[in-house]
């Protein structure tokens, strides 16, 4: 089975520093849900992992989480495509929870889902310096868009710690070059 990782905010949708709190403002940046039918079409599950402070943070509710998800779901089914698995941590950085990236539960719990061992061989892709590490916590490939906070990632980190990242500019990008090698 072949399986691929998103990250939600910053690489399937556009992202804001005050939260996406609702459908209206749940967005998807151009390609990414045609990316997402790709992985489809190439035989791949799509899983995402994202975390969802907002929850916590009194800023929206589960209901608005699930509605955002149910508009994504419409839209990629608009176009052929699907996630097959979204797993979300609701909790505050302070919580110190196993969910939250960088921490690696959630891929570990998207592993067990989906009855694999490992992760190794399956690409997580994200837009953080958080998710890069919890890709490599949690034994999967790491890789970077540029789309969100990316280019801000890139630009913080140093090169020894992007050293083992693929780099591409959006998600349509990652789907364009990680299909041609399969």
């Amino acid at each position: 089975m072949s399986i691929i990782i998103l990250d939600r905010d910053g690489v399937i949708n556009h992202d804001s520093d005050d939260f996406i709190k609702s459908a209206d403002e749940w967005l998807p940046i151009e390609g990414s849900l045609e990316a997402i039918a790709q992985f489809n079409h190439a035989g791949y599950s799509v899983a995402v992992a994202t975390n969802q402070s907002g929850i916590a943070r009194g800023l929206y509710e589960l209901e608005d989480l699930h509605n955002m998800h149910k508009k994504m779901a419409m839209l990629l089914e608009s176009i052929g495509g699907a996630v097959d698995a979204i797993f979300y941590c609701p909790h505050l950085p302070t919580a110190h929870c196993a969910c939250r990236k960088p921490k690696p539960g959630m891929l570990i719990e998207i592993a067990k889902r989906f009855k694999l061992d490992s992760l190794a061989g399956v690409y997580y892709v994200g837009d953080s310096y958080r998710d890069i590490e919890a890709a490599r916590a949690a034994g999967a490939i790491p890789v970077l868009v540029k789309t969100g906070k990316g280019q801000r990632t890139i630009e913080n980190c140093g090169a020894e710690d992007l050293a083992d990242v693929l780099i591409f500019d959006d998600l349509m990008a990652v789907a364009n070059n990680l299909l041609v090698k399969k």
